[in-house]
């Protein structure tokens, strides 16, 4: 493993929390020269302090960039342009579509033409495994879909990676590293997931209590850096160890089980808050291993228990059962008692 880090570092998607995040973290290492922020829109005023260090470029990747990449002497390239739902404000399906697939292969065209890259990272997704009844306990790097995935963002996933593995035979003297992120969570991840979790009443599937994996954004923030900094070629399945059922999530969560029939919940996507990736996650569930993550990076993420403790600890506010309510249950009934 070389831990050379490069002087030039190009990040997407900057304007959104983990690029911004990650372009962040590389500015400050005394190593790199320059790291240039890529967006096709500006970052929140909320990122201006954040980042201060960084060279922020209004850049559609749906439409050619040229040779903005070979110009830059980009050492290093963080793809992280990648939406996980549908944004109506730029396009709904179809706009996230062309942000992804689209996106992706103008952006690895420019990788191609750029002579002084080192090192390509990517953000892929465990949803690339999809979700069915014919799936094993436990995917590995290795396994490939049973299934293609109903959902638009798994199948857009295949096509990401699908590309990188092309690029990859066009230039292999690059490192390339595809990091299959299990969802984020967290104090200050935000996903369409992690929304539908914060509400009081939370609709799920009769009769399934699948398996679920999430990882802590801070460790998937300090995979990301490692990737940059150190040479990690290859795929990897990026996930806190152990699981926890979506029935002790929603417990330990304060949040009211509310089950219902598949079609049902299916119907929901229609009006965009649950994507079909989600409703096949809640119907049959998926983990993934980390043993060859933690091997090459030398780095174990907190468990899936721990991470999503940390979220629920800031999301307590909507919960229906919270301690300090159970607590004055217990201290009515008690009073109650004492009355009798």
């Amino acid at each position: 493993m070389e831990s050379t880090a490069p002087r030039v570092v190009v990040v997407t998607g900057v304007s959104r929390f983990l690029g911004a995040q990650i372009a962040a973290q590389i500015a400050a290492d005394p190593m790199v020269e320059r790291v240039i922020g890529l967006d096709r829109v500006d970052p929140p005023s909320t990122y201006a302090d954040l980042l201060s260090g960084v060279e922020l470029r209004k850049v559609d990747l749906t439409k050619s960039t040229g040779n903005t990449l070979a110009k830059l002497r980009a050492e290093a390239v963080v793809h992280l342009a990648v939406a996980s739902s549908p944004d109506p404000a730029a396009g709904g399906r179809a706009g996230m579509k062309e942000q992804n697939v689209i996106g992706t292969m103008h952006l690895l065209a420019g990788c191609q033409q750029t002579s002084t890259l080192k090192r390509l990272v990517v953000r892929s997704s465990t949803a690339a495994y999809g979700a069915s009844f014919r799936d094993p306990a436990v995917f590995t790097e290795d396994t490939e879909a049973r299934d293609v995935p109903r959902g638009g963002y798994g199948r857009d996933i295949l096509d990401i990676e699908g590309y990188v593995r092309g690029f990859r035979r066009r230039r292999p003297e690059v490192t390339a590293t595809v990091l299959r992120f299990a969802p984020f969570v967290g104090p200050t991840a935000e996903t369409m997931l992690l929304r539908y979790f914060a509400q009081s009443v939370v609709p799920t599937v009769l009769g399934r209590d699948p398996r679920l994996q999430f990882v802590h954004v801070d460790d998937a923030l300090e995979i990301l850096r490692r990737s940059v900094v150190e040479d990690h070629p290859g795929t990897f399945n990026v996930a806190g160890p152990g699981i926890i059922t979506l029935s002790q999530a929603l417990r330990r969560s304060g949040r009211v089980n509310l089950p219902v029939v598949e079609p049902l919940l299916q119907a929901a996507t229609r009006l965009g808050g649950v994507s079909l990736d989600q409703v096949d996650l809640f119907v049959h569930g998926r983990v993934v291993d980390t043993a060859k993550l933690c091997k090459e990076f030398g780095f174990t993420p907190r468990s899936t228990s721990v991470a999503f403790d940390d979220f629920i600890k800031s999301h307590q506010s909507g919960a229906v059962v919270t301690p300090d309510r159970i607590d004055s249950f217990l201290d009515m009934i008690k009073s109650v008692r004492a009355r009798g």
